[in-house]
């Protein structure tokens, strides 16, 4: 199991990466301090799992930079390692399908259980939200939507009034794959008007994505 460790604290990241080398099965294939140094990492290495903190000073948060890690990468596994155990910061891991959740001062069973877990494809969220009231808020999340993460960047561009060049220029990809991207979603959605792709990004938080 590859590992990356994202945290903007040196001394945190290097008292994760002693535990994870206690592990057999897990190889720390990475460090960053932030954001920014987390994606160009992701890329490089494609680790199976990253444990990322949510509150880095400099550059992007970890919601921002999970979202885009999770765009290019679609098999990796994302666990957030954090302070914050408020209910609107689970919400929001919950909404951006962050894989697992743990609170820093949890116990070093807990952190290799929860890559265990998420490897295996399961989702492991243990904060002080009692289970009952967690369930809850998953079952309340909107359902998966049948886009592709690429497909509702190209919603929530089109939302915010990019243009096809724009959209293409953004994503470093043609103008056509563009507009094939967009005729796919609109089959995939049924629906044949702008203003409805506009109504579904709307709907579906998809232009909160940022």
């Amino acid at each position: 199991m590859k590992v990356l460790i994202v945290d903007d604290h040196d001394l945190i990241r290097k008292g994760i990466r002693l535990l994870l080398e206690g592990f057999p099965d897990v190889e720390v294939v990475g460090e960053a301090s932030n954001g920014c140094d987390a994606i160009t990492l992701a890329l490089k290495h494609h680790p199976d799992v990253i444990l990322l903190d949510l509150s880095m000073p400099t550059g992007l948060d970890g919601f921002t930079t999970a979202k885009t890690i999770m765009d290019e990468l679609e098999d990796v596994k994302i666990i957030v390692l954090t302070m914050h155990d408020e209910e609107i910061y689970v919400q929001k891991a919950i909404r951006y399908n962050i894989h697992g959740y743990l609170l820093k001062n949890s116990q070093t069973n807990d952190l290799y259980e929860a890559l265990q877990a998420v490897y295996g494809g399961k989702r492991f969220y243990r904060t002080h939200i009692p289970d009952e009231h967690l369930e809850k808020m998953f079952a309340e999340k909107e359902p998966k939507s049948p886009l592709t993460n690429r497909e509702r960047e190209i919603v929530r561009l089109t939302f915010l009034g990019y243009t096809n060049n724009q959209i293409a220029n953004k994503l470093k990809i043609s103008p056509k794959t563009v507009e094939n991207h967009k005729t796919n979603i609109m089959q995939k959605l049924g629906i044949k008007e702008k203003h409805e792709l506009i109504q579904y990004a709307l709907k579906n938080h998809i232009a909160d994505l940022v």
